[in-house]
């Protein structure tokens, strides 16, 4: 029998602010993160807007000296991890290290490390590298410096399936807490990719908003949408399994019951057309939950604010949850921006405190309703009773992971 895995802890860094509190009080009211670049001279580069960390602060968490040749997402992924270990209490548990892991994922790593180093590179002189650049760059010192951090001996593995690198990470959690391989795990992503390169590659896939205009820049299913808005930050879940939480009398914030992932194999960089494969993802997590589509009472959706990806996605819904469906669906990029691999972590979090409360957040700047894109999108933070929800991610290279969440009612 599976044992059944509930959420204890919560831990975020966001365009909306750098803590749980911050992040959802912003994702209720509907604000934007999306502003002019401040993190270099975007003169010559051909994108304006993305969705910032500001006001960012780690030393608040972690001890300054050990972040000073830390790659921006690693700062990211440790703060919100230690968010999530004192939310859910574990700082004062008595744990077994060997049964508490850590999967936390990145889609890019540290490419802002690796474009400063490469700048002042010089071919007749290596001994000049940094001895912590490629520490720095591999995707998975997030996760290696939290177990440090936490001392978790557990299971540690960073997942990289690009932007469904973080809801893949909480799956996977998810998996090895039911099968009693671990009693406590934290899970998600990190991403920090507002770099003049990490851009200007984007930019030149034609996948990002090229405008100057913040409120018309993260438009998911908006007919007037031209591209993403890159985000940057970090989610971390606190998983455990049931009666470990029980038995140390903590509260617990919701509990994961699905998890459905599937491949497209079909394009590098553009979703299958007709929505099959991220349908057949949506079904499996339904599926493993134990349940129909009609008990979804939200869909927090991937919705990148580009041609196809919002397209297909409604496609998908529609095979899963019929043509009519009035389930209320939102993008939650229309504030924080794509943030990569941290999306899928970020967006489970919102999704937990949308049951946790009873509330569905917008989708900001919403106005213009696209033929190709009818669903009930929801334009303002409205109060609604449900008690299961399901947050999709999907990534470059067909790569796609759906979770279902369920309100905590014990």
């Amino acid at each position: 029998m599976k044992r059944r895995v509930v959420i204890t802890g919560l831990g975020a860094v966001s365009p909306l602010g750098g803590d749980i509190a911050r992040l959802w009080r912003g994702a209720c009211k509907g604000e934007s993160g999306v502003g002019s670049i401040t993190a270099f001279d975007t003169t010559y580069n051909p994108i304006k807007i993305a969705a910032e960390v500001r006001d960012w602060h780690p030393e608040q968490y972690i001890e300054p000296r050990s972040l000073r040749h830390n790659a921006r997402f690693i700062q990211f992924a440790r703060v919100a991890a230690q968010q999530a270990y004192q939310m859910s209490g574990l700082t004062e548990a008595r744990l077994n290290r060997d049964r508490f892991g850590v999967y936390v994922s990145s889609s890019v790593g540290g490419i802002d490390m690796l474009e400063k180093v490469s700048r002042s590179f010089r071919v007749d002189a290596p001994s000049r590298v940094p001895p912590y650049l490629i520490p720095n760059v591999m995707l998975n010192l997030a996760s290696g410096t939290i177990a440090i951090d936490l001392q978790a001996h557990g299971h540690n593995i960073a997942t990289a399936s690009a932007c469904a690198s973080g809801a893949n990470a909480i799956g996977e959690a998810f998996r090895v807490i039911q099968r009693g391989e671990q009693d406590v795990m934290l899970a998600g992503a990190a991403d920090a990719a507002i770099t003049p390169l990490s851009l200007a590659g984007f930019a030149a896939m034609r996948a990002m908003y090229t405008g100057d205009d913040p409120s018309r820049a993260s438009i998911p299913f908006d007919a007037e949408r031209s591209g993403t808005v890159m985000g940057e930050g970090a989610g971390v879940i606190a998983l455990e399994e049931l009666e470990h939480a029980r038995a140390r009398n903590v509260p617990i914030i919701a509990e994961l019951v699905g998890y459905g992932t599937n491949c497209d194999a079909y394009s590098i960089a553009t979703p299958e057309v007709e929505g099959r494969s991220v349908g057949r993802a949506m079904q499996l997590a339904l599926d493993d939950a134990r349940i129909v589509a009609a008990d979804i009472g939200y869909i927090n959706a991937h919705g990148t604010s580009t041609i196809l990806n919002d397209k297909t996605e409604t496609l998908a819904i529609h095979r899963v949850f019929g043509e009519l469906t009035e389930v209320p669906v939102s993008s939650t990029k229309s504030m924080t921006g794509h943030m990569l691999g941290a999306s899928g972590a970020v967006e489970a979090i919102i999704t937990t405190k949308a049951l946790q409360d009873g509330i569905v957040p917008p989708t900001a700047n919403y106005r213009v309703p696209d033929p190709d894109c009818r669903l009930n999108i929801v334009t303002k933070c409205q109060r609604a009773s449900f008690q299961y929800a399901l947050t999709n991610s999907f990534g470059f290279g067909g790569h796609n992971a759906c979770l279902v969440l369920k309100k905590w009612l014990d």
